[in-house]
């Protein structure tokens, strides 16, 4: 396991996962392998299990772990396409167990050069997969004012996000933006200090980083398709760090639980799923470990045979 990478809420995944030999499972955001490496020691030699990723650090470490072991499959790929991943190994008969472990890994937040964190100046990236699509810098270039502060409300639940989308696109007509450091010193500048524990630009730097990954649209469809991809029985564990990823997986679990029935009432669908832990939250031991594990909720339901 990666010394500098402390996975969140492991022994409650594993508690709520409970992997035995031979099972299959999909770990859907690999990020440095420490919820997969516990899950793979559980399966045996007869087990299989799949990672997949969409940064390509994160396929690099894993194919350094694991490109020897004939259990274990790579893909890298957004979990937007889990569907697409699955073919690889053909796995007909379902799988018992998938895991997403939702948001920004740990290596991903303290390497400056990623630019996702405004703690340490670095590039205005902010991409999960740096081979594709526009940066943050490139798309804070050329975005219209009134889109700006849209996503800033929608994505970042930024009160400010007009004030803030005005100083971003006034400063950007002097000088493109392109470091962490400057995007976190104009929002800093608009607005009052944050709680003790909180940034002015955290939430600004957040709703970035969803928007230019689509990432409320890919665990929409990541969720769809985890739940097709189970067997009778198989779980599906999801760790999100925000109220909003956290609401989509709320959600669609609480509509497979209990499905809600047509407009006049009548015809409700049999439920696909089950809970097995509606609400997990790291202990104080824990967050004192690893501050990051404060805000993660863990949910697991069962699909139903």
């Amino acid at each position: 396991m990666d010394a500098l990478h402390q996975p969140v809420l492991l022994a409650e995944t594993l508690e709520a996962l409970a992997p035995r030999a031979g099972d299959r499972y999909i770990d859907g955001t690999y990020g440095r392998g420490g919820h997969a490496e516990c899950i793979l020691s559980a399966l045996g030699p007869d087990g299989r299990l799949m990672v997949v990723d969409q940064d390509p650090e994160a396929i690099a470490h894993a194919r350094s772990r694991w490109a020897e072991d004939a259990r274990v499959t790579i893909v890298h790929a957004n979990i937007a396409d889990l569907a697409q991943c699955a073919q690889v190994v053909r796995w007909r008969e379902g799988v018992q167990g998938i895991l997403f472990d939702l948001g920004v890994s740990s290596p991903q937040l303290d390497d400056p050069a990623r630019g996702f964190s405004f703690m340490n100046d670095g590039p205005l990236d902010m991409r999960m997969d740096v081979s594709k699509g526009q940066s943050a810098a490139q798309w804070l270039g050329s975005v219209d004012e009134s889109e700006l502060a849209e996503v800033l409300w929608r994505y970042g639940e930024e009160r400010q996000s007009r004030r803030i989308a005005r100083r971003i696109v006034a400063a950007r007509a002097n000088k493109p933006l392109t470091r962490t450091r400057e995007l976190a010193e104009i929002v800093g500048q608009t607005l009052p200090p944050g709680g003790r524990h909180k940034h002015p630009a955290t939430r600004t730097f957040q709703a970035i980083r969803i928007y230019i990954n689509r990432e409320l649209e890919s665990l929409e469809q990541a969720l769809t398709a985890a739940v097709q991809l189970l067997a009778p029985g198989g779980r599906l564990a999801v760790i999100s760090f925000h109220s909003l990823e956290d609401r989509v997986v709320k959600r669609f679990m609480r509509q497979g639980v209990q499905p809600p029935s047509d407009p006049l009432g009548f015809n409700r669908p049999e439920p696909t799923l089950r809970w097995v832990a509606k609400q997990v939250r790291a202990g104080v031991v824990e967050c004192a470990a690893n501050p990051r594990a404060r805000s993660a909720t863990l949910r697991v339901v069962e699909k139903l045979g």
